[in-house]
């Protein structure tokens, strides 16, 4: 079955199309608002579309066939993830447009993380609030974590791993998987919590925020925007982007200095709180677009978690070509890159969705 791939950022869309064997025989890179002109051609002689979706919400936990239904609850989780499920939404109506008879499937992120243990997912809050909300903790970037998670066993050879997960790109996370399944996660109910991101800022003390709306005379919605749009390196650095905030620093720059800093520190300190959540670890896998392309965003990290046991070989860690395990000599926890392929996880659920 071929099938095209449409994975939604928060600002660009990623369209691939995958043959049987999950080869690429055809890739665009195309944004939210050229996606109808983009997908020209596309459709032709494809026999499914497999959507990324960032929240599923507690009723959808597997890949689904897009239906009237499904697209109207997915509308109703946009307040949870507003950087990503809109375009999502607006990415199937626009394949359904182009293209009314082909078979839809939309493949969620939160999946990989449905089954986390209760002490992992449970808010202490209300129970009537957890109960009539929903309110738990759901974590995201699933489909990088599934394709991390199979490509780490297979480099390393073993199945019954103890692995932190280092999603690391615009958005980034981590999670502890044990064995292939998730057991902790740094982000929430929503994709906010956690590290600092490219603008968003991560965990902040909630007292903060109601003390912004309460005293600061800052409105909900402009602290919503603030945490989700204005925050994270752009707001520390005034750059989104690592590669710039790298090359300031080594230019001496102390406002990208602290960014940095703020950025590692966070990191390392989850790691280590993921490790907790495994009772060990064997390996620390890194992807994303800053974990694939940065061996100074590695090196940087690797050096504040030599107490795990990780090690880096610098040569590797600075030729990174490919999936591959950068661990030094005497590592007694690896380290491996492997990079993002939530197209083959979008395309093998969309299959087994319409199979």
């Amino acid at each position: 079955m071929r099938v095209l791939t449409i994975n939604t950022g928060s600002s660009s869309v990623k369209l691939r199309v995958l043959d049987g064997d999950d080869e690429v025989v055809e890739a665009r890179d195309s944004t939210p608002e050229s996606l109808a002109e983009d997908l020209g051609g596309l459709l032709d002689g494809v026999d499914a579309v497999g959507h990324r979706v960032v929240h599923g919400g507690p009723h959808h936990v597997a890949p689904e066939r897009v239906t009237d239904q499904l697209l109207a609850d997915l509308r109703g989780l946009i307040d949870l993830a507003p950087l990503h499920q809109s375009i999502a939404v607006e990415a199937i109506e626009t394949v359904r447009r182009a293209e009314p008879g082909i078979p839809a499937v939309a493949c969620f992120d939160t999946a990989f993380h449905a089954e986390l243990p209760a002490a992992a997912r449970t808010f202490a809050l209300p129970a009537e609030w957890r109960e009539r909300y929903g309110l738990r903790r759901y974590g995201f970037h699933g489909l990088s974590y599934a394709w991390a998670t199979r490509r780490a066993a297979e480099i390393l050879g073993r199945d019954d791993l103890r692995l932190v997960v280092a999603h690391l790109g615009s958005g980034a996370s981590l999670a502890a998987v044990r064995a292939g399944r998730s057991v902790d996660t740094t982000m929430g109910f929503t994709p906010l919590d956690g590290l600092v991101m490219a603008t968003r800022s991560g965990a902040v003390d909630p007292g903060l925020l109601l003390w912004l709306v309460e005293h600061g005379g800052v409105s909900a919605h402009d602290v919503a925007e603030g945490i989700d749009r204005r925050s994270g390196l752009l707001a520390l650095a005034g750059t989104k982007d690592m590669r710039e905030v790298l090359e300031r620093c080594a230019a001496g720059d102390k406002a990208a200095r602290l960014a940095l800093d703020v950025y590692l520190h966070r990191l390392a300190a989850s790691v280590a709180a993921m490790t907790a959540a495994l009772g060990g670890l064997d390996a620390l896998v890194v992807t994303g677009g800053v974990g694939e392309a940065s061996a100074e965003v590695r090196r940087l990290l690797v050096e504040r978690l030599g107490f795990l046991g990780l090690a880096l070989d610098s040569a590797a860690n600075e030729s990174v070509r490919g999936d591959v395990d950068v661990s030094g000599r005497h590592a007694t926890a690896r380290v491996v890159v492997v990079h993002a392929r939530e197209d083959v996880e979008i395309a093998r659920g969309t299959r087994a969705a319409l199979a």
